[in-house]
């Protein structure tokens, strides 16, 4: 499987937030009207990537959304970081 643009941008994105990179994640899921990508990361890196208040989390889904096609066809992108709470 080749990693799209959103992919390289998100694992861009994150990589330098992590202390242990080498378990960053990432998979997509199509469905509906998003493409949704979810973000894997170590149980201890999971607070660096919400940060306080969900600020860090909030910028990066802004900054994700934002670089997605404006084509008509284009679906919408959907950023989910996995908490490991479930």
């Amino acid at each position: 499987m080749t990693e799209t643009n959103i992919e390289t941008l998100i694992r861009d994105l994150v990589t330098p937030l992590l202390k242990h990179p080498a378990a960053l994640t990432i998979s997509q899921e199509d469905g509906g009207r998003y493409h949704q990508y979810i973000v894997n990361v170590a149980q201890e890196d999971v607070g660096r990537l919400i940060g306080r208040q969900g600020h860090v989390a909030a910028a990066l889904r802004t900054i994700v959304e934002g670089a997605r096609s404006r084509r008509s066809n284009s679906k919408k992108v959907r950023l989910l970081i996995n908490d490991h709470r479930h």
